[in-house]
């Protein structure tokens, strides 16, 4: 079950399998370490959803939400210092100097991810770690990216300014960021070996070949939906009660405002229903029968995980899909039925990666910090919460998610609908909300 000592999670994400309390790193889909009822985890589940609806439909008839037009604005000094170029410089230098480090501990280091920091620091710093970090400070990736930088630094080269280069195409959006992001879950995985210096190597120089190409093509611009760890960033940032206004003050605001001025770019479904997916999947592909499925499968085990993870996409789409088009029937046609309501599923892929990431952040980013500073005695990681613990922060995350994600639907209706239809229209969205619901906390308790 658990082949090698693997930084990312579903196949090897623990790195000492014989402390049991490493376990708790996996999150969703161990069973063992979450000692709650499933009755009473249901009950509070459906009670918190189903009260939340009613109270809507009953005291919210009129939308709240104002996007990027909302916030207070911070002191004019401290948007300075965030806007100065020297700030900015120094934070583009940060990513890339990460980004060399990492390198070098793929070309020089060890093969061996309990002594090499290059793996934690793709599969926990990054991947985890910008989850809070984006909540905290807002899309930060859109300053640390290193290809960004590097795209500049060959730009001033050629004498050419960044963002020169030909129109992307229209109908382009996030698709390439979507892409990215399944490739990204795809090596993590489902990869025969994620954590391997080889794997992560070659992975990562395509990525960055293929972008800065089309970055020398398109211009600046196209990291702006095509990379798939700037969208990831933008999309958890929507969340941050740090933000812009639309006149581009810096602002403290409502979440939920941040929320509501997610652009309805094409791709923005593809792109939540991969990180809900490919979440969902990391959740089962740890379980006995999964892994025992995929190794005796006469398509062999990366042929059939592949399919698992994808089936496992396509099968959230196809749900949203299905609500959107109900929903379009209930209420009225609507130009843009598949994107008006995609925002309200960021709370939800929030909520499951709080519950599925936690304590791996917490447990193993320590690990990989001390690593890379060559800190050979470091204290073994230890869960910060025991099993009851984890297991309730868990599960209120994905609970959280489903009942936002309901508040930010109902907010987004009533400003679309006519007020006898709008709530009738939710009726779609709260099937699909418990559904959701039913298979996050299946794969919690089960």
């Amino acid at each position: 079950m658990l082949p090698g000592p693997a930084p990312g999670s579903g196949q090897g994400v623990v790195l000492h399998p014989a402390d049991p309390s490493t376990l708790l790193a996996h999150g969703i889909g161990s069973q063992h370490d979450l000692p709650i009822s499933p009755f009473y985890a249901f009950a509070g589940a459906f009670a918190a959803l189903f009260v939340s609806f009613l109270a809507l439909g009953l005291l919210w008839s009129a939308s709240r939400f104002r996007g990027d037009r909302s916030g207070l604005a911070l002191p004019a000094g401290l948007q300075r210092v965030a806007d100065a170029p020297a700030t900015r410089t120094a934070l583009r230098g940060l990513g890339l100097a990460a980004a060399l480090a990492v390198l070098l501990h793929l070309l020089l280091g060890p093969d061996d991810p309990a002594r090499n920091p290059a793996p934690g620091a793709v599969y926990v710093l990054l991947w985890v770690g910008l989850v809070p970090a984006s909540l905290l400070l807002g899309p930060v990736w859109r300053l640390l990216n290193p290809l960004r930088t590097l795209h500049r630094l060959l730009s001033r080269a050629r004498r050419r300014p960044p963002g020169a280069g030909r129109p992307l195409p229209p109908g382009l959006g996030q698709w390439p960021a979507a892409a990215g992001l399944f490739a990204f879950t795809w090596l993590e995985l489902v990869s025969p070996d994620p954590a391997s210096t080889t794997s992560l190597l070659t992975a990562l120089t395509c990525y960055a070949a293929v972008h800065l190409l089309l970055a020398a093509r398109f211009g600046e611009g196209w990291f702006t939906g095509a990379d798939a760890f700037e969208a990831y960033s933008d999309l958890l940032s929507r969340l941050s009660p740090l933000g812009r206004r639309d006149d581009g003050r810096l602002v403290l605001r409502n979440p939920f405002h941040g929320l509501d001025a997610t652009p309805e770019r094409p791709g923005l479904v593809a792109t939540v229903c991969v990180l809900l997916g490919s979440t969902a999947y990391d959740g089962f592909s740890d379980n006995p029968s999964w892994i025992n499925a995929t190794q005796t499968s006469p398509l062999g085990r990366p042929a059939a995980a592949t399919l698992g993870l994808l089936a496992s996409v396509v099968l959230v789409a196809t749900l949203y899909c299905l609500c959107a088009g109900a929903t379009r029937l209930v209420s009225g046609p609507h130009p843009r039925p598949l994107t008006a309501f995609a925002h309200s599923l960021v709370p939800i892929a929030l909520g499951y990666l709080i519950a599925h990431y936690f304590s791996l952040l917490v447990t193993e980013g320590p690990r990989t910090v001390s690593m890379a500073l060559g800190t050979d005695n470091a204290p073994e990681p230890s869960p910060p919460l025991g099993p009851g613990g984890l297991a309730a922060l868990q599960v209120v995350a994905v609970v959280a998610g489903h009942v936002l994600g309901v508040i930010a639907a109902h907010d987004r209706s009533v400003r679309l609908f006519p007020p006898a239809k709008a709530v009738a229209g939710q009726l779609p969205l709260l099937a699909l909300m418990i559904t959701y619901t039913i298979g996050g906390l299946t794969l919690l308790l089960n």
